[in-house]
């Protein structure tokens, strides 16, 4: 599967989910069963803008756009980044306000079934698309599934701290359950963002990505040839990188490029989506690097 199909899946899991949760809430009265069913509806808006980003991030390259549309998905996990923690403010807010008029809980084991059906779907779902995601190093495919097993956990605690409830009668554990659900989501909600600014910002490649690209050089290093200025940045399922190849002034420029073309292909072997910029320069030469103290 795509990962768009992922997306659409995802879409109606989520619908799924919040009829099953919503059900449960409106059997047993419970808010944080309530928080549980909020939490899904986010959910759904964060698929759903995930699969318009995918699907603007597969665009290709054009006039407006020379390097690809691919940071387009930085975009969906920041916006699920800040829903989540919409989410959770409207959870702590209607957890309050039970927390100072408690209400009795009705038809837990119904309310506790259908919580739990749901959470096995969320879960199933969350699994399949981080394996997904680290394969295509899709960040808005990875946002949405630690999203989901957010609320895989959320769900979980939920139900634990229900048959809590049942057991002591103590009604004020039920708001309480609900504001640490909200704490956990807001959690991840500041976590998508932040990954989502630096991808923003043009963050530098992984250090085990930049290590298999300077073994790969490595490869291909000797005497009168050198790599240096290596700069790199990530666009989505795209890296970068940009660098100096000095060679002896007297090569012609055929074999230089040549070489150029074999270190290329080398380095897009060892790190899949990568994209090479290669300056030839000769090996006395030092190009001028403009910076900062050149501004005015």
């Amino acid at each position: 599967m795509q990962v768009s199909a992922y997306l659409k899946l995802s879409v109606a899991v989520a619908l799924a989910a919040i009829a099953l949760k919503t059900a449960a809430w409106w059997v047993t009265g419970s808010v944080s069963l309530l928080s549980d069913a909020l939490e899904s509806l986010v959910n759904l808006a964060g698929a759903t803008f995930a699969l318009l980003m995918v699907t603007i991030a597969a665009h290709p390259a054009d006039d407006d756009h020379p390097y690809g549309h691919h940071k387009a998905e930085y975009f969906s996990s920041g916006f699920e980044g800040v829903l989540i923690l919409v989410a959770a403010l409207a959870i702590i807010a209607a957890a309050l306000q039970r927390f100072w008029a408690p209400q009795p809980l009705d038809s837990l084991s119904w309310g506790l079934s259908l919580s739990l059906v749901s959470t096995a779907m969320n879960g199933a779902l969350a699994w399949a698309m981080l394996r997904k995601a680290r394969e295509h190093r899709s960040i808005a495919l990875e946002g949405d599934a630690r999203h989901l097993f957010t609320d895989v956990w959320t769900s979980v605690g939920v139900v634990l701290g229900l048959l809590a409830v049942g057991a002591t009668g103590w009604l004020w554990l039920d708001p309480v359950v609900a504001i640490a659900v909200a704490a956990n989501i807001a959690r991840e909600g500041v976590s998508l963002i932040r990954r989502s600014v630096d991808g923003l910002m043009d963050s530098a490649l992984e250090p085990q990505v930049l290590a298999d690209i300077d073994k790969t050089l490595d490869g291909f290093r000797h005497q009168v040839l050198r790599f240096d200025h290596l700069s790199s940045r990530r666009a989505g399922s795209r890296r970068f990188i940009d660098l100096h190849m000095h060679l002896p002034r007297d090569w012609s420029l055929g074999r230089a490029a040549a070489l150029r073309s074999s270190v290329e292909q080398a380095l897009m072997s060892a790190v899949p989506g990568l994209r090479a910029t290669i300056e030839l320069l000769p090996m006395d030469v030092e190009p001028h690097a403009g910076d900062e103290e050149d501004l005015p």
